[in-house]
């Protein structure tokens, strides 16, 4: 089984990113975009495990969220990996409060303690959008037309899923395992 732990988008965030895909699926973008009703901030992925690690993993996952509480977060910038101007992955990137990052740390460290090596890289908090397919290159200045196709609305992330990543024909369906309140 394929596990990550994530933070669910809710709305108004939800309509803005679904409105920034539907501009993504204007003929001439040569994407792979993430379904809508997938819509998460990744903070642990954990990658492929035998079922045997689920019970440790949702320990690990149980022990980083108490004292975190509810989260406001804001839709921010579009942004790409490994860059703006030679992207592959392109997302919508989140202003958030220090307790996101916290939460995310203690994640790390506690999935470190169990096995799973940090990722290695700097938390950027983000909502994948969509991947450029293999071979192909999205025009010059693309992304920058994205700037006005949403507004960079407030929402609040009150809970924090374990999920399991089952791939399917029409790509992976995010099946929640265990779902955890952030409350004070």
């Amino acid at each position: 089984m394929r596990l990550f732990a994530a933070v669910p988008i809710s709305e108004p965030a939800r309509g803005e990113i679904a409105r920034l895909l539907a501009r993504l699926r204007e003929p001439g973008w040569p994407l792979r975009l993430v379904h809508d009703h997938g819509m998460h901030l990744t903070l642990k992925f954990f990658g492929e495990v035998p079922p045997s690690r689920l019970e440790v993993i949702e320990e690990a996952v149980r022990s980083a969220v108490p004292g975190t509480g509810a989260l406001s977060l804001r839709l921010a910038e579009i942004g790409a990996f490994p860059t703006f101007r030679r992207p592959r992955i392109i997302w919508v990137g989140l202003d958030a409060p220090p307790a996101l990052e916290l939460l995310q740390d203690r994640l790390e460290r506690l999935a470190d303690a169990i096995g799973f090596a940090p990722e290695g890289t700097p938390f950027r908090p983000h909502v994948t959008l969509a991947r450029v397919r293999e071979g192909q290159r999205l025009p010059p200045d693309a992304l920058e037309s994205l700037a006005g196709a949403y507004e960079p609305v407030p929402f609040l992330a009150s809970e924090l899923v374990l999920y399991e990543s089952v791939l399917g024909r029409g790509g992976p369906r995010y099946e929640p395992r265990l779902t955890l309140e952030l409350a004070s």
